[in-house]
C-alpha cells in the first residue's frame, strides 16, 4: 500500500495519523501479546523473569536499562526490539532527520511542507533503518552524540551561527523516529551523560551555547554492567533517575537452559554437523564448566562468565575432534572427552581471574573447571565414589582400580584414530562391563565415551591418577603418582601458560 502514497496529499486521504516510537511499539506489542506471539524470537530462559519486566516498560511507553553482567543477551533484546515497529512508516523525502509529515521538526521539512503544501514528495522507511546503535567509549564527544555548528555549511549559505540550518546533527538527532541503543553506559564520560538530560526529560538540545526545541522522539534503550561491580565509571544519578524501567538481566539458571543457547548459537559447518557426532554427555559437559566457573574461587564473579564461553568452547571441541578426523583419514568421528583439550583456548579467554587465579595460571585454572565439570556430572551417570566409601558396600570400581594399582595404565592421546582409542579403552578390564551395566543401551559410539567419561571421573575423586600430557592424558596407579610428586613439581619450573592442558 505504501507504494501508492507519494505525496503529502495521499497519505492525508488514506487516513495515516501520527503516532510515537513508544506508542507504536506498545500498540504492536499488545496486538502480540492478544494473538500469544512470543515474540523475542531467540532469546532463552527470560520467559519468567526479564521478558515481562521488559513487556509491562514498553506498555508503559518507558525508555529502559537493561543491567547484567557481561554476555546475558543485553544488545539482543534491544536489536530484537525492531520487530515491534511498524515495517514502514512514511517521511518527508529528503529530510535527514526523517520527519513524520504531519508532525515535521526541523527546517528544512517545514520548510518543504510550506513551499509545496499538498505536493510535498513522501517517502517510506523501512523498520531496520529506524535502529542506532553507539558503543560507549570514553572517547565519546557531545558532537558524536548531539550535533555541532558546520562552519563550512554557514559560510556556504551565509548563514549565522544561531541559525538550526548550520548544524550538523549527531547520531541522537538521526536516530528521530527510531530506537537508539547506547552500550556499556558506564563507560560514558560524565559529562556526557549530563548532555543526554535534556534530550530525556525535556526534549530539547543545546549545541555551543544556543538551545534548540527539537521534540525527538526516540526509544532509549541503555545496557551496562551493575555499576558496583566495576571500577570503569558509573551511571550519573540524575540520568538515571531519568531512565525509567531498569532491568535486571542474568545467567542461564539451568544447564538445560544454558544448552539451548549453546546449540542456537553454535556456528558450525554442515560438514561439522554430519560427520562430527556429539553426545548428550559432552553438551553438558560444556556447560557445566561455565557453571563451575561462576562459583569458582579462581573465577572473579563481579566480572561475570559470558555465555559467550560456552558457544566458543562448543565450537573448539568440535573443530578439535574434526581436526583429529582430518589427520587419521577418517570419514567420521564422535566427541571424546580427551577432545576437552581443545577448549581450553575459549575459557581461558571468556574468565577473569581473582589474585589466587593467576597464581595458578589461566591455562590451569581452565582444566581444574573442566576437571570440576567431569566430577559434578560423573555423580549423575554413575555412582558417586564418596558415598560408596561412607557406606562399605561393595565397590563397583574395584575391578578397574586394582588394575591401575597393579602397575598398569593407558594413554589417551588427543590425536589417538578411533582404532587405537577403542583399543586403549577395552584394555582395562571390567571399563566396559560396568559402563554396560549402569547404560545398558548405549549406541557403540556412546558407549566408549563414557567408558573414558569414567576414567576421569575416577581420576576427579582420587581413585586413580590422571597426568596432563602435551597432547592428551596418562592414567596410572594414585599411589605411585604421589611417590612421583617430587618430580612433577620439578616439572611445573618448566611449565607454560600456552601449553593446550599440560600442568
Amino acid at each position: 500500500m505504501h507504494e501508492n502514497i507519494q505525496t503529502l496529499a495521499q497519505l492525508k486521504a488514506s487516513g495515516y495519523r501520527p503516532r510515537t516510537v513508544k506508542q507504536e511499539l506498545r500498540e504492536n506489542l499488545i496486538a502480540q501479546l492478544r494473538n500469544k506471539e512470543a515474540g523475542f524470537e531467540g532469546i532463552i530462559g527470560y520467559e519468567d523473569t526479564v521478558m515481562p519486566d521488559l513487556q509491562t516498560a514498553i506498555l508503559s511507553q518507558h525508555n529502559i536499562l537493561l543491567l547484567g553482567l557481561r554476555g546475558q543477551a543485553k544488545t539482543r533484546i534491544a536489536r530484537l526490539m525492531i520487530n515491534l515497529l511498524d515495517e514502514y512508516v512514511p517521511y518527508i523525502a529528503g529530510s535527514e532527520l526523517f520527519d513524520d509529515p504531519l508532525e515535521p521538526i526541523s527546517w528544512y521539512s517545514r520548510n518543504q511542507i510550506a513551499t509545496l503544501g499538498d505536493e510535498t514528495p513522501i517517502a517510506w522507511l523501512h523498520r531496520s533503518e529506524r535502529y542506532t546503535e553507539k558503543l560507549a567509549t570514553p572517547d565519546v564527544t557531545v558532537a558524536d552524540l548531539i550535533g555541532d555548528v558546520d562552519p563550512i555549511k554557514a559560510a556556504t549559505l551565509k548563514l549565522t551561527y544561531s541559525d538550526e540550518r548550520v548544524i550538523h546533527f549527531g547520531l541522537i538527532p538521526r536516530a528521530h523516529r527510531g530506537i537508539f541503543v547506547i552500550n556499556e553506559l558506564p563507560d560514558l564520560q560524565a559529562r556526557i551523560q549530563v548532555a543526554l538530560f535534556n534530550i530525556l526529560q525535556e526534549k530539547d538540545i543545546q549545541i555551543r551555547g544556543f538551545k534548540l526545541r527539537l521534540p525527538l522522539d526516540i526509544q532509549f534503550v541503555f545496557t551496562a554492567n551493575p555499576e558496583d561491580y566495576t571500577n570503569r565509571g558509573s551511571i550519573v544519578t540524575p540520568l538515571k533517575d531519568r531512565i525509567e524501567s531498569q532491568i535486571l538481566t542474568h545467567y542461564p539458571r539451568s544447564v538445560e537452559i544454558s544448552r539451548k543457547i549453546t546449540q542456537q548459537e553454535a556456528r558450525l559447518t554442515p560438514f561439522q554437523k554430519e560427520f562430527v557426532e556429539s553426545d548428550g554427555l559432552v553438551k553438558d559437559l560444556v556447560e557445566q564448566i561455565a557453571f563451575e566457573a561462576r562459583n569458582s574461587e579462581y573465577v572473579d564473579k563481579k566480572s561475570g562468565v559470558s555465555a559467550r564461553l560456552t558457544i566458543t568452547a562448543y565450537e573448539n571441541l568440535i573443530s578439535n575432534s574434526e581436526r583429529r578426523m582430518l589427520i587419521n583419514g577418517e570419514n567420521r568421528t564422535f566427541v571424546r572427552i580427551s577432545d576437552f583439550l581443545g577448549v581450553i583456548p575459549a575459557i581461558t579467554g571468556k574468565i577473569e581471574l581473582v589474585y589466587e587465579g593467576e597464581q595458578e595460571g589461566p591455562a590451569k585454572v581452565a582444566n581444574i573447571l573442566v576437571g570440576k565439570a567431569i566430577k559434578t556430572l560423573m555423580a549423575q551417570y554413575f555412582p558417586d565414589p564418596e558415598k560408596l566409601k561412607k557406606s562399605k558396600g561393595v565397590n563397583p570400581y574395584a575391578e578397574i582400580i586394582n588394575w591401575f594399582g597393579s602397575g598398569n595404565g593407558i594413554n589417551i592421546l588427543d590425536d589417538l584414530s578411533d582404532k587405537d582409542y577403542l583399543g586403549a579403552l577395552q584394555s582395562v578390564p571390567g571399563l566396559k562391563g560396568l559402563v554396560k551395566q549402569f547404560h545398558p543401551r548405549l549406541s557403540e559410539n556412546q558407549q566408549y565415551l563414557l567408558m573414558e567419561f569414567l576414567l576421569h571421573g575416577l581420576a576427579e575423586f582420587s581413585q586413580v591418577s590422571k597426568s596432563y600430557l602435551d597432547n592428551g592424558f596418562a592414567f596410572s596407579d594414585m599411589f605411585n603418582s604421589l611417590f612421583n610428586s617430587e618430580f612433577d613439581e620439578e616439572e611445573d619450573d618448566d611449565y607454560d601458560d600456552n601449553d593446550r592442558g599440560r600442568y
